[in-house]
Parts: structure tokens; C-alpha cells; sequence
């Protein structure tokens, strides 16, 4: 006889469990139904408070994983094995294409916002229509084919890891010119993201022009210098507070979170440059 306890208890499928190595599986049941091609998108740089937002979008070939071997989160290889897996995927991808987000666009709409069009752009943007989108993390309405969000889905999935791939060697690079043009900042080692580094290099020089105005310690550094945006900017409520001069408690969690908006002189936003 059956406990009562057992007859309610849920039934729960049995927890997907991703072990450290990239996934084909996921693109090749898309492709044996018809689904294909598969299309991976991620970004690099929405944490960053300088420099632009990069999207990628990439198509592989079904079954590639043996010609792709180092192919993973961009995130988990050294630079050189990045540079190593930028230079295969363009070489093998069937499509790929990406797209540079300028930081003007970034303060003028906000980071979510410029995330999410970022990767309608660079999808729109491929020459192989896609019949299925596989995005990291979340869902982006608006995509020109069925997408599905996976979970840690540069990791995951190979087409989306490939994305990843290509958006961080883009990025890199651009970060290494801009150390070129600001060189008391640092960009070729932290690639704009907060660091201790960079903010010792803000809080002694205050924000150029290619720093996020809309982020709260950007806005903070301004501050400090005396300094005020010379583009549209829709700022953070704390870093709308810094700009005011107002006291404001602490700004961790609000950076990069955009909300409410302040305007000054503005400027034509730049949409995005496919490079291939």
C-alpha cells in the first residue's frame, strides 16, 4: 500500500547537471527538427562602467566540437586561448556577426535597454536567418526566430559560448585602443570594469568622455572634479544624487541599474557596426 505522503508528493524530472565541458546537444535536437540553423547571442562589457557594449551572434556548423575543441565561456580561458578560439570560430562559424554598442547609446537608453536591442541588432544582422536563437540567461523579445534563454548558457551551449567568445576578443581589442587614447586609466588591463585600479585612476583624473556618466561612480568622479555630462545621459537614482551633490548611502547594486533620467545637451545616438 501506497503512503498518502507519496501520492502527493510532487514528480519531479531528474535536474539537469552541466559538468565543465561544452554542449552540442541542445543545438543538435533544434537541427534534427528542422529548427536549424542555431544561432547563439551573448554580449561582453554590461558590467563595465567605460567603453562600449559589444553583442555577438553565431551560427556553427552542426557537429563542429571536435574542430572547436578550447571553445568555452570566454570568461574561463587566458587571453591567448581566447585569441586562439576568436580566430577558429570566425574560420569555421557559418555565419556570425557582431555588433559594437557606442557608450554614448549606453548612457542615452540605458544598459538593459541597449543589451536587449544590442542582440536584436546583431542577430538581424546575420546573413544565415536563424530558425532558432538560444540566448545566456534571459529572454529577448523581439528576436526575428523563436529564441529560448539557458542558464548559464555560454557555458552551456557551443553556438552561445562561440558568441561569447567573439564579443570579448572584440571588446578587448577596442579596450586595448582606448588605453591608447586614455592611458592614465588603465584599459588594457581591466578593460573598463571596476576595479580598485580604475577607481584610484577616476577618483584622481574624474571620467572621460568614453566612461559610462550613467553609472553612479562614474557620476561620483564628476562630481568630485566638478564636471557635468556633455551628452544625453539617463542616470541612476544614485547617480542622479551624486550629480546633485545630494549625500547618497551607498551606490553598490545601483551601478549600471539605469532609471530615472536626466538630460543635458544632446547628442544623435550611434546604432551599432557589424565588423567582419
Amino acid at each position: 500500500m501506497i503512503a498518502p505522503k507519496q501520492l502527493v508528493s510532487p514528480i519531479r524530472p531528474p535536474r539537469a547537471v552541466i559538468r565543465g565541458e561544452i554542449q552540442w546537444g541542445l543545438q543538435a535536437a533544434l537541427d534534427r527538427r528542422g529548427l536549424g540553423p542555431v544561432a547563439g547571442v551573448d554580449e561582453a562589457g554590461r558590467g563595465a562602467c567605460a567603453g562600449p557594449l559589444v553583442v555577438a551572434a553565431c551560427v556553427l556548423r552542426p557537429g563542429d566540437g571536435a574542430r572547436l575543441p578550447e571553445l568555452t565561456d570566454s570568461k574561463l580561458l587566458t587571453a591567448a586561448a581566447r585569441e586562439r578560439v576568436y580566430d577558429r570560430v570566425v574560420a569555421r562559424a557559418l555565419d556570425y556577426s557582431i555588433v559594437v554598442v557606442p557608450t554614448e547609446e549606453v548612457d542615452a537608453i540605458g544598459i538593459h535597454v541597449t543589451n536587449v536591442e544590442g542582440m536584436r541588432r546583431a542577430v538581424a544582422s546575420l546573413d544565415l536567418r536563424p530558425g532558432y536563437v538560444l540566448t545566456d540567461g534571459f529572454g529577448v523579445p523581439g528576436l526575428p526566430a523563436p529564441s529560448i534563454p539557458v542558464i548559464k548558457g555560454d557555458r552551456a551551449v557551443a553556438c552561445v559560448a562561440a558568441a561569447s567568445v567573439l564579443a570579448k576578443v572584440t571588446r578587448d581589442r577596442l579596450m586595448a585602443g582606448l588605453h591608447e587614447e586614455h592611458p592614465v586609466y588603465g584599459f588594457d588591463i581591466h578593460k573598463g570594469y571596476t576595479t580598485p585600479e580604475h577607481g584610484a585612476a577616476l577618483t584622481e583624473h574624474g571620467p572621460s568622455e568614453v566612461h559610462r556618466w550613467s553609472y553612479a561612480n562614474v557620476a561620483r568622479a564628476a562630481v568630485a572634479h566638478g564636471r557635468r555630462p556633455t551628452r544625453r545621459v539617463m542616470l541612476t537614482a544614485a547617480a542622479l544624487l551624486r550629480m546633485s551633490g545630494e549625500a547618497e548611502p551607498t551606490v553598490d547594486g545601483d551601478v549600471g541599474q539605469n532609471g530615472a533620467s536626466a538630460v543635458q545637451r544632446p547628442t544623435s545616438s550611434r546604432g551599432g557596426a557589424r565588423i567582419s
